[in-house]
């Protein structure tokens, strides 16, 4: 058993596209239009682009929203993306305006920060130190 797909519930699929594109580095894998508005729009790391994809999908259902927006009013990141250097990711996303709710923070091997996709949700990111 391995994880192929997770998902992100985004307001806005064109901006979530662009932000975790052209921001975080990601690539589009797919882009199927499903029905008249709506796309299978998943995004891979360009380090794997044969691994699990996640899912930039709309926020059409109503427990999806008020789950998403739950989550943000309590600052918890609906996702974790790993990276080789927390600080560095934060000083260059930050240089790209990236808004962070959480600066690095240091929690024993882990360091960890939390940034706003600018589409609905707190995304952490972290590394682990070898």
């Amino acid at each position: 058993m391995k994880i192929q797909l997770t998902s992100v519930f985004v307001d806005d699929q064109a901006e979530a596209l662009r932000f975790y594109t052209d921001v975080l580095g990601f690539v589009k894998k797919h882009d199927v239009p499903v029905g008249e508005q709506d796309r299978w729009l998943t995004v891979v790391s360009p380090e794997a682009p044969d691994g699990p994809e996640l899912l930039l999908e709309p926020l059409g259902h109503p427990a999806a929203r008020t789950y998403r927006d739950a989550l943000v009013a309590d600052g918890i990141p609906l996702a974790q993306f790993a990276v080789d250097d927390v600080r560095a990711e934060y000083e260059r996303l930050r240089g790209l305006g990236v808004r962070f709710t959480q600066d690095p923070l240091e929690m024993g091997p882990v360091t960890t920060a939390v940034l706003d996709d600018t589409c609905g949700n707190l995304i952490q990111i972290a590394s682990q130190q070898q």
